[in-house]
């Protein structure tokens, strides 16, 4: 592993042991952060893990550090992984998939609904947000899972420790 990635894990985890609550509290916020990244809701993550992480009970501010998942780097094959999984799950076929311009479909997405032209939204976008949608569920569900176990797990370990230290 390369220095940079050891600093930047570094440097979350450290970001995520300081934060207040239980370790319940914020592995539930880091989860729901972490989920949300797995969706096409672009432009709308932060909201939905906060909002997530609210009703749920978690840290709110743990949900808005957990959706740095999903970045420029991670976008593009969360997006390709859960369109693929989307169109299997309906039974479509995956030619296209290569061909899908993501940062233009979100854009037209983002135009039609402002514009409140949903003519364009069903009949350009729908075809392909739909199946990502579908797609994305277990991603979610899966996500959701292993990072709240491994978050509350490292919160709860550093406690224990912290606690045998006094």
């Amino acid at each position: 592993m390369s220095d940079y990635w050891i600093k930047q894990k570094r440097y979350w985890l450290a970001k995520i042991k300081k934060l207040k609550g239980s370790p319940s509290s914020v592995a539930t916020g880091i989860a729901c952060g972490v989920a949300v990244s797995f969706t096409p809701f672009v432009g709308a993550h932060l909201f939905l893990a906060m909002l997530s992480a609210w009703v749920m009970r978690g840290n709110v501010v743990a949900a808005a550090l957990g959706t740095a998942l999903g970045n420029p780097w991670t976008f593009p094959f969360i997006w390709i992984s859960v369109l693929y999984t989307g169109r299997k799950m309906l039974g479509a076929g995956y030619e296209g998939i290569a061909d899908v311009d993501f940062a233009t479909l979100f854009s037209e997405a983002f135009k039609a609904v402002v514009n409140m032209n949903f003519d364009a939204f069903w009949s350009d976008i729908w075809p392909i947000l739909y199946p990502m949608i579908v797609g994305c569920v277990p991603y979610v569900l899966i996500a959701w899972w292993l990072s709240y176990i491994l978050i509350k797990n490292i919160l709860e370990k550093r406690r224990k420790l912290l606690k045998s230290e006094d």
